[in-house]
C-alpha cells in the first residue's frame, strides 16, 4: 500500500531493517501529509538561513532523503544555494546549520546537480564551470566555456556546438531518458530551438557535427520535457504577437539507419493559451504525462496536454517568481513575499485537479523585496527571499511528524 501511494519509497534504504513496520510508516506519512496539506501553526518549523552577502541565483536539494527514509523523524535534508557573492553553501534545513561554503569566486549565475555522481555544478559570470562534492564541498573539476559538453566530475571537455550565434542560450533542458537536449534562446524571435542527440555530444565523431534538429516553432517562451515520457517536449511560444501564445507538444525520436542517424521531431498536440498576461516571463513545469502547470504575472494555470483548462488561480498580489511541482503539491513563490501551497486532488471526479490550501509568509517587506526561488522535497519547502540590503536569506519550512 505504501509503494502504491508513494512511488518514491526506496526499499534500498531498509538495509537490514527487514522487520521495519510498514504500517507505522504508512500512518506517520499520512500524518505528515495532513500537516503539509493544512499548514497550521505548530505543524512546521521555520528557519532563516543567513550567510550569503549577495543575491541567491539558484537553490536545490542535495539530499532530499526525507521522501525515502522510512524513519521520518530522522530525516535531515540538505539544500545547496549559489549566490552572486561567488559562493556555494550547503545547509541542514532542519537545524539551520551551515555544512560547508566554497571559496569566493566571480559572481555565480546558476547551479545544477548530478545525483548519480553526487556533485553540484556551478557556472559563474566569466563562463567558468566548476563541480563540487556534495558531502564536503571539495572542488573536483573546472572548465572554461559556455556551450560545451563536459564528461565526468573532472569536467573534461568533450565537444561544443553553436546553438544560436551571437545570442546566449537561456533555455536548456534534458529529456528524462537522457538521450536528447533541447537548447534555445529567448533573445531572438526568429531563432528556433534545437534538439541535440546526447550521444553525438558525449561521443563526438571527428568528421561529423553533433546530430541536431530544429524544432518548428519560433519565439520560444518556456519549455519542459514531460517526466513520464522518454522524450516528449512541450513548448510555449508566441505566434503573431506577445499576447497570442500557444503550447505545442512534440515527440522526439532518433531514427537510426546503417550509415547515418537523424532526429525526428513530430508535433502531436497544439492549442492556444488563454492567458490574461502579456508577460514574457513564463514558468512551465510538468506533473505527469497529461498535466502541465504554468505561471505568469500573479496567475497560475493547470492544463491537460489536450488543451483542457483544469484549474486557474490568482492568489498572489505580485508576480509569481518561481514554482515547484511534484506528485503531491505545487508551491508558488511570489514577489509579495509569500508562498502558496496547493495540493493535487481527484476526489470530486475522476479528473485530476489542484486545490489551493494556504499561504506561508516570508517575513516583512521592510527587510525583503520578495521571494525569488522555491524548491521542495516530500517534507519541507525552501525559498530564497531577496534582501533590501543586497543579502538574500533562505527560508526553510520543515514539516514535523
Amino acid at each position: 500500500m505504501c509503494l502504491q501511494r508513494w512511488s518514491f519509497c526506496n526499499l534500498a534504504v531498509l538495509g537490514e531493517q527487514v522487520n521495519h513496520s510498514w504500517k507505522k510508516y504508512f500512518l506517520r506519512r499520512c500524518h505528515l501529509e495532513l500537516k503539509m496539506t493544512k499548514g497550521k501553526a505548530g505543524g512546521y518549523i521555520c528557519k532563516s538561513l543567513r550567510g550569503h552577502t549577495g543575491r541567491v541565483v539558484g537553490l536545490l536539494y542535495l539530499q532530499g532523503d526525507s521522501d525515502q527514509l522510512l524513519d521520518l523523524s530522522s530525516s535531515g535534508a540538505t539544500v545547496c544555494s549559489a549566490s552572486s557573492d561567488g559562493t556555494v553553501r550547503a545547509w541542514n534545513i532542519q537545524n539551520g546549520e551551515l555544512l560547508w561554503c566554497s571559496p569566493v569566486q566571480s559572481p555565480l549565475t546558476g547551479i545544477v546537480s548530478d545525483e548519480q555522481r553526487e556533485v553540484v555544478i556551478t557556472a559563474d559570470s566569466t563562463g567558468l564551470i566548476k563541480t563540487w562534492q556534495c558531502q564536503t564541498g571539495q572542488e573536483v573539476g573546472t572548465s572554461q566555456g559556455s556551450v560545451c559538453t563536459l564528461a565526468g566530475s573532472a569536467l573534461t571537455k568533450k565537444s561544443s556546438i553553436i546553438v544560436c550565434d551571437t545570442f546566449k542560450v537561456n533555455v536548456l533542458i534534458v529529456s528524462p531518458d537522457k538521450k536528447c537536449i533541447m537548447a534555445g534562446t529567448k533573445d531572438n524571435d526568429d531563432i528556433s530551438p534545437k534538439v541535440i542527440f546526447t550521444e553525438s555530444l558525449t561521443s563526438p565523431s571527428e568528421d561529423k557535427d553533433p546530430l541536431c534538429q530544429s524544432v518548428p516553432v519560433t519565439k520560444c517562451q518556456a519549455a519542459v520535457f514531460i517526466p513520464t515520457q522518454p522524450a516528449r517536449l512541450a513548448i510555449i511560444h508566441c505566434k503573431e504577437s506577445l499576447n497570442n501564445k500557444a503550447l505545442t507538444v512534440f515527440d522526439v525520436n532518433i531514427k537510426k539507419a546503417k550509415y547515418k542517424s537523424e532526429i525526428q521531431v513530430q508535433q502531436v498536440e497544439s492549442f492556444p493559451l488563454t492567458l490574461d498576461s502579456r508577460s514574457s516571463h513564463i514558468l512551465l513545469e510538468a506533473k505527469d504525462s497529461n498535466c502541465i502547470v504554468l505561471a505568469a504575472d500573479q496567475q497560475l494555470w493547470v492544463y491537460s496536454l489536450k488543451g483542457a483548462l483544469l484549474a486557474s488561480f490568482k492568489e498572489h498580489t505580485m508576480p509569481i517568481s518561481s514554482i515547484s511541482v511534484d506528485s503531491f503539491r505545487v508551491v508558488t513563490a511570489s514577489q509579495d513575499l509569500s508562498l502558496r501551497v496547493l495540493t493535487w486532488s481527484n476526489k470530486k471526479s475522476d479528473r485530476l485537479t489542484l486545490e489551493s490550501q494556504y499561504h506561508l509568509l516570508g517575513g516583512s517587506h521592510t527587510m525583503s523585496r520578495g521571494f525569488t526561488h522555491v524548491s521542495c522535497d516530500y517534507s519541507s519547502i525552501v525559498a530564497s527571499a531577496e534582501g533590501k540590503d543586497g543579502k538574500d536569506v533562505l527560508k526553510a519550512y520543515s514539516f514535523t511528524c
